[in-house]
């Protein structure tokens, strides 16, 4: 990692004494320092969290940093995504199967005005929840991880059957999934069952057109911003290698004329994920990048060492997410680092579940 981090106690002490009251001028110290009291407090809690969150945050610090004591973390998400994968792959050939397990994570979205949006979004298709948020989230982890997972054949195969294309490029199901329908768009690509990638991008614009930008109440740009982003993460394939900018600079010029808006309007964890568009972009020395750093800076928490959530919440279970993407934006290496290949990193490779295949390069 960069130089920016090797920050003496006593710089850091004077640090947590600052008030945070007054902007902080972006610098390498600054960013240091919010970089490191993020990392301490996340991984000395680490092993307190869902192997989900774990996961989450392990695979970012290793495609970040490509230091192999991360891979654990990321061996514990397999673990976790292969025994899930195990019971819904190798049941969806059963009668009824897939309508209830539909039906079951239909009901556990929540009861939120988000979740009831996203809920009636769903009602003329609502196995396709079952298709994209279980069995391509799944197939797609393992997959980054090198292998093929349990009853795979089955799996691409109920998923090359399935209709996606209706769902992915449904007006309601954008204005309430846009960052999840675009995730599914490139996990679908990444595992072979189908291409629909200029299907969403065309709805997407349809949908959300810079010229009705005004339109568009908070939570309805912040859906459309979030979604934006993951069309540039999912391409990267999740931090793993750059993208080019001329593909996505219908995305990265609305970000460069809209940060002013994007800066008030838009979450903590969209504006990190602004910021670090244009990293994957190879455009380091954007004036956006500066400013979401900024943000990103002042959002930082000196006494929960956290950047906490909209409502003031510390939780790191809630939280991850945004504090790992502000340790991203904070501190982006010169190089990213493909994996973690588990079958292939001694840290790892003994110590892999018994219902996994290395996929053969």
């Amino acid at each position: 990692m960069p130089s920016i981090l090797k920050i003496s106690t006593l710089a850091a002490a004077l640090f947590c004494a600052n008030s945070f009251a007054a902007d902080l001028a972006v610098t390498e110290s600054t960013k240091a320092q919010v970089y490191q009291g993020i990392k301490n407090n996340l991984e000395e809690h680490l092993f307190e969290l869902p192997p989900r969150v774990q996961g989450h945050y392990g695979i970012r610090q290793y495609r970040m940093t490509g230091d192999a004591k991360y891979a654990n973390a990321a061996l514990v998400d397999l673990y976790a995504v292969t025994e899930a994968q195990a019971f819904y792959a190798c049941n969806s050939d059963k009668p009824g199967f897939i309508s209830e397990q539909a039906e079951q994570a239909i009901s556990v979205l929540g009861k939120g005005p988000r979740a009831k949006a996203r809920k009636k979004a769903l009602q003329p298709f609502p196995e396709f929840i079952f298709y994209t948020d279980v069995l391509l989230r799944y197939s797609s982890r393992i997959d980054e991880f090198g292998f093929t997972g349990p009853c795979h054949e089955q799996l691409t195969a109920a998923l090359k059957k399935a209709d996606l294309k209706t769902g992915l490029t449904d007006k309601a199901m954008i204005e309430t999934w846009a960052a999840q329908l675009i995730n599914y768009v490139y996990w679908a690509k990444q595992i072979g069952v189908g291409d629909y990638l200029a299907d969403y991008k065309q709805a997407f614009i349809d949908v959300y057109p810079d010229n009705k930008d005004k339109t568009l109440d908070k939570k309805q740009y912040r859906n459309k911003l979030y979604g934006m982003t993951h069309f540039i993460f999912a391409a990267s394939e999740y931090y793993q290698h750059n993208v080019d900018a001329k593909e996505f600079a219908w995305i990265l010029d609305h970000f460069e004329h809209n940060i002013d808006r994007i800066l008030k309007d838009a979450t903590d964890d969209i504006i990190a994920e602004v910021g670090i568009s244009f990293l994957l972009a190879g455009q380091p020395n954007n004036p956006v990048v500066k400013k979401t750093q900024q943000h990103i800076i002042n959002a930082f928490d000196q006494k929960e060492q956290i950047i906490p959530s909209p409502r003031g919440n510390p939780d790191l279970v809630i939280g991850e997410h945004r504090n790992v993407l502000a340790m991203m934006l904070l501190d982006w290496p010169e190089k990213l680092h493909k994996g973690p290949y588990l079958s292939e990193l001694k840290a790892t490779k003994k110590y892999l579940p018994k219902q996994v295949t290395p996929i053969k390069k």
